[in-house]
């Protein structure tokens, strides 16, 4: 009987057990996740299964921080699984480098993610040197699938507001169901996907580059005219050329060409061959006019075909006819035309218009709470950031990927993947600094280490080569050691010790990678600078080095010299350009290098065979740095037969024997270099005796 009630009581027990289980199971696999009024708490959201997304994805994932993205459609890559519209990519896919350096390749590699999985390649699903764009969306589902990264799909944000409590601010996201997602910090990765719609007259007749038809054929023997000279205009002329009778282009600004103006958004060569029908009189052309001070007109009456024909004429002629009537004919155009003399019109219509004029961010999104600026630049199409992606009067709420690209806009690579990724490094590194008390990932190395580690960068160093101008090395100087921090965000310079964690004592030493700012005929004769006294004259890509003693300020950032990534230095030294963009050269590159570091540190970095450590610790009270270091620390130095010819490893690098003379006796053509570099000069570096 006592068994039969025991059974009855667990048999009306059970279920209720089981669902408590399934609750506390629940409850205990979100952990800090689940909250009071069903809303999820999370450390860091990141709105955006894109490139930038999944990048900052991947770094959160490897700190172990407590993170989830969140995406609207179904699967990564949403941007691309529609665009470019004819589907072929223009960001280079360099396979074939005839180098193993992983490093290297990817700076010509502009598709891949940084991971520590080194086979975690875009040239596993594409060899193409321009590859299809379906590639991209193969890839990125590849990338979060292999690295597990936390993503949530078919979660679309519609609002972003913020909250106070007495823990601090933080962001509260609400998607189309009504469910909030709560965060400490959030990191908006949602790129540039709102077309740029320009109003003028007659602007609600014309087709849009997301929405017309991608089939040539459709545009057979039609007059096409597009709205816009960017790569998307290019690319939808390229797709035209072989159907439509004419393709007219048409915007304010002239035709700027990414090989002469060394920035990747401008018109790549890929897409380029209406320059030559529109140069070679083949029917096509390029005009310079402002869109909003014209008008379409859709001219009515009797048609010869079925297509549309739009007219398109000035807005001060177009106002001038409407006051004549409603009912004008083309003839009475043409009248008023020839009276007025007006110089921009077409007297033949066009079948159809497009416009090409590129994608805004979406401000919609944001409450008043938690508004991003808009930035000045590009006619308030990006967010307005500061140096390093915050936003401007939005603390904790970082900008990523395409929709940063307020900040070097039309300087460097920050708007696509093969720059955006060191970016998202750059802001990962600082959320840990900010956040956790990890400061900027550093090396530190010895004085006479510096030459050696800063060659083996400029010629490997990835971040530095694509992001140009905007992510540089930052060396903090202290004595006889140095720190090396590698890419920060270098208009950042006057608050570095806050974002990296690191003070500034005794100077510091920021290099990165720049062009010449001289206007040049890019394919003349003369565009390279061959003498290495004149290398501040480069023209190409090519190492910089700027010397402060003490920080630069904000004041000094807001007032720099026109083109110049900073301020002017105490010293500065510029290492030639050079064809295969690889500075290993001992006399026109290392020795200058080297003596331009001496000057700052105001020490011996000249490396040193045993015999002669031996000799200057018997004859000097000091003997050199190297020494110091190296032979009476029992360290020897081995010889080379060809040093630094194909490796860049940081050792020092040995010098003949002999070649040990002091560093006053130095070449005097490089105290002619350093006054024509506008560099202060001290005479020489002496032992002490």
């Amino acid at each position: 009987m006592m068994q039969r009630l025991v059974v009855k009581v667990l048999d009306s027990v059970l279920p209720c057990l089981a669902l408590l289980i399934v609750v506390g199971h629940v409850q205990s696999s979100l952990g800090n996740h689940y909250h009071q009024n069903a809303s999820l708490c999370f450390d860091y959201c990141v709105i955006g299964a894109g490139p930038a997304g999944l990048q900052m994805g991947y770094f959160l994932s490897k700190a172990k921080r407590d993170y989830i993205i969140l995406e609207r459609n179904t699967g990564p890559a949403s941007f691309f699984r529609k665009y470019p519209r004819h589907r072929k990519l223009i960001s280079i896919n360099k396979v074939n480098t005839g180098r193993q350096n992983y490093e290297f390749n990817l700076r010509h590699d502009w598709n891949s993610l940084l991971s520590d999985k080194p086979n975690l390649l875009f040239k596993r699903v594409s060899s193409e040197f321009y590859p299809p764009a379906d590639s991209i969306i193969l890839y990125l589902n590849m990338f979060e699938k292999e690295l597990g990264l936390n993503v949530r799909y078919e979660v679309d944000i519609g609002r972003i507001r913020t909250v106070q409590s007495q823990a601090g601010r933080s962001y509260i996201l609400t998607d189309q169901h009504a469910s909030e997602y709560k965060c400490r910090v959030l990191l908006v990765a949602t790129g540039l996907w709102v077309p740029n719609k320009i109003s003028f007259i007659g602007s609600d007749l014309i087709e849009g580059y997301e929405s017309m038809s991608t089939n040539a054929d459709d545009y057979r023997n039609q007059a096409v005219l597009i709205l816009g000279k960017g790569n998307s205009a290019f690319e939808t002329a390229q797709n035209l050329l072989g159907k439509a009778s004419v393709v007219h282009m048409l915007s304010a600004n002239t035709v700027r060409l990414a090989w002469q103006t060394h920035y990747v958004g401008d018109v790549r060569a890929v897409n380029n061959d209406v320059i030559d029908t529109y140069q070679l009189k083949s029917l096509d052309g390029l005009v310079e006019n402002n869109i909003e001070n014209l008008a379409i007109i859709q001219q009515g009456g009797k048609k010869l075909s079925n297509m549309k024909r739009f007219y398109l004429l000035s807005k001060h002629l177009y106002e001038n006819l409407k006051e004549m009537n409603s009912t004008y004919l083309m003839k009475d155009v043409l009248q008023k035309h020839e009276k007025e003399r007006e110089t921009f019109f077409w007297q033949k219509p066009y079948n159809r218009v497009i416009r090409c004029t590129g994608f805004r961010f979406n401000f919609s999104i944001f409450d008043s709470s938690a508004t991003l600026l808009k930035s000045k630049k590009a006619n308030g199409r990006f967010p307005g950031l500061t140096a390093w992606y915050e936003g401007i009067q939005t603390p904790d709420l970082f900008v990523l990927g395409t929709a940063s690209h307020s900040r070097d806009y039309r300087v460097s690579a920050g708007g696509f993947i093969h720059g955006f990724r060191y970016t998202v490094r750059a802001v990962h590194r600082l959320l840990e600094q900010r956040y956790h008390g990890n400061p900027w990932q550093s090396t530190q190395l010895s004085a006479t280490q510096l030459v050696s580690w800063i060659l083996k960068r400029v010629n490997e160093a990835s971040g530095l080569y694509q992001m140009v101008g905007i992510l540089g090395d930052v060396i903090v100087l202290k004595g006889s050691h140095v720190e090396y921090v590698e890419e920060f965000p270098v208009q950042a310079m006057p608050v570095f010790p806050s974002i990296s964690g690191h003070e500034i004592s005794s100077g510091v030493i920021v290099m990165l990678l720049q062009y010449g700012t001289r206007k040049i005929d890019f394919l003349g004769k003369d565009r390279a600078e061959k003498e290495w006294a004149k290398a501040w004259k480069s023209n190409f890509l090519h190492p910089v080095l700027y010397y402060y003693q003490t920080l630069p300020t904000k004041k000094d950032m807001k007032f720099r010299p026109k083109g110049w990534p900073l301020p002017k230095p105490k010293a500065i030294h510029h290492i030639i350009e050079n064809f295969f963009t690889e500075w290993h050269a001992p006399k026109i590159h290392i020795q200058p290098l080297r003596r331009f570091l001496e000057h700052c540190m105001q020490t011996d970095l000249r490396a040193f065979y045993a015999e002669s450590c031996f000799s200057s610790s018997l004859t000097h009270c000091k003997p050199p740095l190297f020494c110091q270091e190296g032979y009476l620390k029992h360290h020897g130095v081995t010889r080379r037969i060809q040093p630094w010819r194909d490796s860049y490893d940081p050792v020092i690098m040995t010098v003949k024997q002999g070649a040990s003379q002091d560093a006053s006796e130095a070449d005097p053509t490089f105290s002619k270099y350093l006054a024509q570099a506008g560099m202060l000069f001290s005479s020489g570096l002496k032992l002490e005796l």
